[in-house]
């Protein structure tokens, strides 16, 4: 992952790539502090480093080894 360049994904982007999960089942994680990370532009958009969207995915993983 290191000669991956990082990268900032608007909202769209994120729900997308979490398999379309609707725009307020998202801003309800980040009420309940359950969303990855953001960043709030000046124009008050979202963007989610791609890496930081990788380790809350990485942190949800469920260990199934137990």
């Amino acid at each position: 992952m290191a000669n991956q360049r990082d990268e900032l994904l608007t909202v769209a982007q994120v729900l997308a790539a979490l398999g379309d999960v609707p725009l307020r089942t998202f801003y309800r994680w980040r009420e309940t502090g359950k969303a990855p990370n953001a960043i709030r532009l000046p124009n008050g958009e979202l963007r989610i480093w791609r890496s930081d969207l990788n380790t809350w995915l990485n942190r949800l993983r469920e260990d199934h080894a137990a």
